[in-house]
């Protein structure tokens, strides 16, 4: 009887573990890949689905099961699934212009299109499967990821998420009031624009110098250009032209007063 009950109680086991492994399976849950601003150029290769969010933000973390389950199904199907957590990464929130969230987008060999339909599974799988996406616009070339425009703005972001840390430092750990901390970066970010300007006009007199008044250019046998020559050579045929006027009009004089007398 005890070696029953014993044999009993481990086929019990047994089927348990044979249950919740095939829960384990029917419920499969992906990896979630996380970008970062220094790996975002993956989403130009491939066919992406990343999604912006923010930890405190109360839809994105209704989003959060339904996202995994969606990179679960996607792993097999060779459909990255991504996210990208913007108050960790400023630089790709201006990049992408994230102005809600969560913000969804597809990427496809470079092509950008933004999700707007329901956050479910069901409606991601659609989505891809039934390549929905190609109903949607994408993005410009001029508003795309990659455009120096969006680079331009991603810096930007950055400039302030680093502002923000240095006012926090200051505040924080140096003991500096408020009011002080602007004042100092304000001072650094005037400071640094004056730096700034005088290397560029330091460079752009470097590269195209200003024109100035040079002497006149002689041959290597000392004698003068041809166009410098000619100019003396024209200056006297005016001056003898005009001594001529002079000497026939006072000779047209003289010639009236005879006649008068």
């Amino acid at each position: 009887m005890v070696a029953a009950g014993r044999l009993r109680a481990r086929l019990c086991a047994w089927l348990c573990l044979a249950l919740a492994g095939g829960a384990a399976a029917l419920g499969k849950q992906g990896p979630v890949k996380e970008l970062s601003d220094g790996t975002w150029r993956e989403l130009l290769q491939g066919e992406w689905m990343v999604a912006f969010y923010a930890p405190w933000c109360p839809a994105c973390q209704s989003l959060r099961p339904e996202w995994e389950k969606f990179a679960g199904w996607g792993e097999d199907r060779e459909v990255n699934v991504a996210k990208v957590d913007v108050t960790e990464q400023p630089g790709l929130s201006g990049r992408f212009i994230i102005t809600a969230l969560p913000t969804i987008y597809h990427c496809k060999d470079g092509e950008f299109r933004r999700y707007q339909g329901a956050r479910t599974l069901a409606d991601f799988v659609n989505f891809i499967s039934d390549q929905e996406w190609k109903s949607i616009e994408p993005v410009s070339s001029w508003f795309g990821p990659s455009s120096f425009l969006m680079s331009s703005m991603s810096a930007l972001f950055q400039l302030s998420m680093w502002i923000r840390h240095c006012r926090g430092y200051l505040t924080e750990n140096i003991g500096i009031p408020v009011w002080g901390s602007y004042a100092v970066i304000a001072l650094t970010v005037v400071f640094s624009g004056v730096i700034l300007g005088l290397m560029m006009v330091f460079l752009s007199d470097c590269i195209c110098p200003s024109k100035r008044l040079r002497p006149p250019q002689y041959s290597d046998s000392g004698k003068l250009a041809p166009e410098s020559a000619q100019l003396p050579k024209k200056l006297d045929e005016e001056q003898e032209a005009d001594e001529e006027d002079i000497s026939d009009g006072e000779t047209e004089v003289l010639f009236a007063c005879r006649i008068s007398v």
